[in-house]
């Protein structure tokens, strides 16, 4: 087993899920283990400076630069959180050898077929590390922390390889959107970073998502059915309401590419009170402005037709970092470089979400993104290819090289 898939296998085997309704930070404390577990491996491994915040847990270190050119400091960052989307214990993963092309049987109920999955077709003669089933693999974004381990113990490895000082960062609550509320840009040190959250390899993006969180919350007036004429107001019933109100095109089962949507990601409620929660989304910034507008216009009617019933927060999670990675487009040509000389085509393509680095890059650190490998995120059917893995580190290796 190479160090990468090592590594990988056993950082997944720690349960990291994070939890979007604590008020916490980190949101579950169960990340600390990753967290200590990393800093522990990077200091066996001769990374300088490393520093667990064992406040946030956010884990930092560095590898100083080993040529004597003034060279920019470059950072990778990953984060160690995976989704509350599907359960998160992946002891249970396991590597399926050599793929012909057939259905992958995770369990008795739940199997990647290629006609459903049909980029399997793409990873026949790979190595394709699975889940049990039942819970998420954790390749998001446990691959993106493997591969830059694997990437750091090459470097200190091999000192012949020339690179300038290169960071590493590893963060926590990033799924729940907080990933970067507590990051030390000034303490981390460096100029520049990517972060490695990606999907398929080769993936290389620099815009992303407007991205904000809606909670829409429904005041009923509820009564023995019996005695309801004229006086029961149904708060489940007003929630649907809306949904139906939002335009159904708009809806993410409807869009790609740039297209933004609505996504209600919850609903819980009785009569007498009930809550909804969306995502919003869009990477043009007037038309994310828009979708906030008719929220907020939906609940307004609403008010009016029931008597004050509805109350709605927003949180503004991230923004579009097109415009403030544009000036420094060099990290997308030496990213697209460094895959090439791997034998990868780069493929250049908007993110439909948002990484720590979006956030980040307006705080003043430019962080475009890079591919980890993986694919199907956030569900029972996640897998990652070995080989993606392996020639991942090797475009990281190739990035941080002195030309």
């Amino acid at each position: 087993m190479s160090s990468v898939v090592d590594r990988f296998m056993r950082y997944i085997s720690i349960d990291t899920q994070s939890d979007e309704d604590s008020q916490t930070s980190p949101s579950t404390a169960k990340q600390f283990r990753l967290a200590r577990l990393l800093a522990e491996e990077m200091t066996e491994l001769g990374v300088s400076n490393v520093r667990l915040d064992d406040k946030h847990c956010y884990v930092y270190g560095e590898i100083p630069s080993n040529v004597s050119i003034d060279m920019p400091a470059l950072g990778f960052i990953a984060h160690m959180d995976t989704s509350p989307s599907a359960p998160g214990d992946a002891s249970h993963a396991r590597i399926h050898q050599n793929y012909s092309g057939g259905v992958i049987q995770l369990n008795d109920t739940v199997a990647l077929n290629p006609e459903i999955y049909p980029e399997l077709k793409d990873y026949v003669g790979c190595d394709l590390i699975v889940t049990d089933g039942v819970s998420l693999l954790g390749g998001d974004d446990k691959a993106g922390i493997a591969e830059i381990m694997t990437m750091a113990e090459a470097l200190i490895n091999d000192p012949s390889i020339p690179h300038g000082k290169v960071g590493l960062a590893f963060t926590s609550d990033e799924e729940v959107g907080r990933g970067a509320d507590h990051f030390d840009i000034e303490g981390f040190g460096m100029d520049y970073a990517y972060t490695v959250d990606g999907g398929v390899l080769g993936e290389l993006e620099y815009e992303n998502f407007n991205a904000a969180e809606a909670r829409v919350y429904f005041k009923g007036r509820d009564i023995h059915p019996g005695y309801a004429k004229d006086i029961l107001i149904n708060a489940v019933r007003i929630a649907t309401e809306l949904e139906r109100m939002l335009p159904q095109e708009q809806r993410p089962e409807y869009t790609d590419g740039y297209d933004g949507f609505f996504h209600m990601t919850q609903l819980t409620g009785t009569p007498a009170e009930a809550e909804s929660r969306y995502i919003i989304r869009d990477h043009d910034s007037a038309l994310f402005e828009k979708k906030i507008a008719l929220m907020r216009k939906c609940v307004d009617y609403f008010n009016t037709k029931y008597e004050n019933t509805v109350t709605l927060e927003i949180r503004e999670q991230y923004r579009n970092m097109r415009e403030h990675i544009e000036p420094h487009m060099f990290l997308i040509d030496n990213a697209k470089a460094a895959f090439k000389a791997c034998g990868v085509e780069p493929i250049i393509i908007p993110i439909r979400g948002g990484t720590d680095g979006a956030r980040l890059t307006y705080e003043g650190l430019p962080c475009p993104n890079l591919s980890t490998g993986g694919l199907n995120f956030h569900s029972n059917t996640e897998y990652i290819p070995v080989q993606s893995l392996e020639k991942m580190v090797d475009v990281l290796v190739e990035l941080v090289k002195v030309k």
